[in-house]
């Protein structure tokens, strides 16, 4: 078209392209607060003369110099594919550190150490109930003293040891709980690239799609450290240790195959995963990260080896003291008694105070019902299980610092990973509304356009050649 009318087309496709912009500005704002949102940013392109030379352009005369307005190239997301898996990778760093964090927390605070209710009081009160009873051999309060301090360190050991079962099976349900929440995700993330591929053979816009897809590679990486990779039409790929979980439009299925039964238990052996996908089954390489990372490290190495620190401390302790008793002889001149009893491979938990009543309490080194104690003063004076504990507990608490000091400086990495994808990717209402004013004005400007040149056209039809 040329001449004058065309400018009223011109202005036409200033008014459609503004009154794009003015919708894509509204939504970015209406959607501010969404989470997961990306802004868009509307991409125009100027609809100029033909681009391939002809014979004949040069013949168009000026109107053939000029540009015949603007159109919608394409509505863009604000996104950068590297900041995104750059956001996932951390994400999994730190929910992986997060959950060893508050379980180790807990662990440690359920040892009441240092305090007056832990093993280590426990154990000080039972050694000094010895040396009372070192004082005075044939006194019964004494005598009843150590089986009541026995007691309570038993009780204390069995304490700590019900609260790591506690710890263990509190994380094998919410192990349990991931592994449904980490199957349902996939299968929505294959639902959502099957929209995707289509949508883009169709030409429809599927941004809020996109969205979507990337909310569930993150909270796919968040579960189980999965790597995204991003395949044809916009997909995204899952998979976890290099096993598929999400390849397209098919979702395979996380399972645990060792470690945990579906009611929740301890089967006995270390966690293991697998990934079925149709017939055919995938074994999930050791190492995964995320939440189920972390509670898969916890169920194997980190619970049990402290588990197994206190047992070893419990059985030195027993076998300390047994071996000190038994040389000894109790009121009535019995020797060969044992203290403490307990199984071996679980001393924490079955230990128990053999001796039932204060005068099988073997004080004396001597024969004879002879009240010496000097037996009791030498079970006051050891102390090796006293060391053990303290080297474990110490051990732990040291571990446990480090995992909350990595938590905290992965929180800052996090963080900043964060803000440079939200600068990209976030809503700012103050350049919304620099773009909406661009956008009105630009609209008015057109509409100013159409009203100069239907004047314009007014004077050439009506007024042009008029007599009068």
């Amino acid at each position: 078209m040329s001449g004058s009318l065309s400018s009223l087309n011109t202005a036409l496709t200033a008014l459609r392209f503004n009154r794009v912009a003015l919708d894509v500005a509204s939504n970015n704002i209406a959607n501010a607060s969404t989470e997961g949102y990306t802004r868009r940013r509307v991409i125009g392109e100027s609809i100029g003369t033909s681009a391939v030379p002809a014979l004949w352009s040069r013949y168009a005369g000026p109107e053939g110099l000029v540009g015949r307005g603007v159109t919608v190239g394409s509505v863009d997301r604000m996104s950068d594919p590297f900041l995104d898996a750059r956001s996932r990778r951390e994400h999994a760093a730190q929910s992986y550190l997060d959950v060893r964090a508050t379980s180790m927390s807990r662990v440690e605070s359920g040892m009441g150490e240092p305090g007056d209710s832990g093993v280590a009081a426990a154990l000080t009160a039972f050694r000094s109930s010895w040396h009372d009873t070192a004082n005075d051999p044939g006194s019964a309060a004494a005598r009843g003293q150590v089986l009541a301090r026995g007691q309570a360190l038993v009780d204390a050991v069995r304490a700590q040891a019900v609260a790591l079962d506690a710890e263990a099976g509190d994380q094998r349900g919410r192990l349990l709980g991931a592994v449904n929440e980490i199957n349902t995700a996939a299968a929505e993330l294959a639902a959502t690239n099957k929209a995707i591929a289509g949508a883009s053979l169709d030409g429809v816009d599927g941004s809020g799609l996109l969205d979507r897809r990337d909310q569930l590679a993150t909270r796919l990486a968040e579960l189980v450290g999965g790597q995204a990779s991003p395949g044809a039409n916009g997909v995204l790929d899952v998979s976890v240790n290099g096993a598929a979980l999400v390849s397209g439009s098919v979702a395979g299925r996380l399972a645990l195959t060792g470690g945990v039964t579906s009611s929740g238990a301890d089967d006995g052996v270390p966690v293991t995963y697998a990934i079925t996908t149709g017939t055919s089954a995938t074994a999930v390489p050791p190492g995964v990260g995320g939440s189920v990372g972390a509670i898969t490290d916890l169920l194997t190495t980190t619970l049990p080896a402290y588990a197994e620190g206190l047992s070893a401390v419990v059985t030195t302790l027993a076998d300390e003291v047994n071996s000190l008793h038994a040389s000894g002889y109790d009121l009535v001149g019995t020797t060969g008694r044992a203290f403490f009893s307990f199984t071996a491979g679980d001393a924490a938990r079955t230990l128990e105070v053999a001796v039932r009543s204060g005068d099988e309490i073997a004080a004396s080194a001597l024969p004879g019902g002879v009240l010496d104690g000097s037996r009791a003063a030498a079970m006051a004076a050891t102390g090796q299980s006293e060391d053990a504990y303290r080297r474990l507990v110490t051990g732990f608490g040291t571990e446990v610092a480090s995992v909350k000091r990595l938590a905290s400086t992965q929180q800052l990495l996090t963080t900043q990973v964060d803000s440079a994808r939200e600068q990209l990717a976030g809503v700012n209402l103050d350049e919304e509304m620099v773009s909406m004013l661009s956008a009105q004005r630009a609209y008015e400007a057109a509409a100013r356009v159409m009203t100069v040149v239907d004047s314009v056209l007014d004077t050439l039809i009506n007024r042009t050649g008029s007599l009068r």
